[in-house]
């Protein structure tokens, strides 16, 4: 994190007190020095687990960021990849990238609660975005990536099984949701981000009430935990309606 090419703990804390949007602004120039930055092992694994129903035509990057899962999806798709953010900083970065021998890349600056597409997409990935959203804006954020999908079309992200009770990580991440809650109700603008907000029991519900029939796919390049029960799996949810 606190690398030469990485943020400042101060640049840091200045995000922290920003809004989701402009802090991504600011740390877009060093995202992807950061551990925020989905690990190129977990879009791999998207990848090689989606090349069983692929190839696709069209696909959408939601929340792309810097454009890491672009490039990844432009290994699937024959015809076109779009990347949508509400960061303009970290588009910026995207597009600044050289994409050679690629299907056409487009770039759209748009909140993914109110998408400007319909009817677009045959496949929509996201990766590590959703500690962004507050549970109840699940419905109508994945209200819009259904009316953005084709008949058929698929929408997929990874999840990572929850630490332990009994483990370090856990309330790591307990303590780093209590820190958020407490910033975000004595400061303003709010910062949403929340880690043990978005719950697979809870987001397979919601994906079923907008429409989708989910199926979960263990990722192998992961392994197990200790009761058999994989580190990382794959959420598949296609269009029933």
């Amino acid at each position: 994190m606190f690398s030469p090419e990485g943020p400042t703990l101060r640049e840091l804390a200045v995000q922290a007190l920003s809004s989701v949007e402009h802090g991504y602004d600011l740390l877009a120039p060093k995202f992807d020095h950061t551990p925020f930055r989905t690990p190129d092992s977990v879009l791999e694994a998207v990848v090689s687990a989606l090349r069983r129903t692929g190839p696709y035509g069209d696909g959408l990057d939601l929340c792309c960021g810097t454009g890491a899962g672009v490039d990844a999806l432009a290994t699937l798709c024959r015809d076109s990849v779009t990347g949508v953010d509400f960061s303009a900083g970290m588009l910026g970065i995207a597009r600044g990238r050289a994409r050679p021998g690629e299907p056409r890349v487009s770039w759209v600056r748009a909140d993914a609660r109110a998408l400007p597409f319909t009817g677009a997409f045959d496949l929509v990935v996201s990766f590590g975005a959703f500690g962004h959203f507050l549970p109840d804006e699940l419905p109508g954020l994945f209200a819009q990536v259904h009316g953005a999908l084709r008949p058929g079309g698929r929408f997929a992200f990874p999840v990572l099984a929850p630490p332990r009770p009994s483990s370090p990580a856990f309330w790591t991440l307990l303590g780093f949701d209590a820190v958020m809650r407490v910033r975000n109700a004595v400061w303003r603008p709010a910062f949403v981000m929340y880690y043990r907000a978005f719950r697979l029991g809870e987001v397979r519900r919601e994906l079923e009430r907008a429409g989708f029939r989910v199926d979960l796919q263990a990722l192998p390049e992961f392994g197990t935990r200790g009761d058999g029960s994989p580190r990382v799996r794959m959420v598949e949810a296609r269009l029933t309606r």
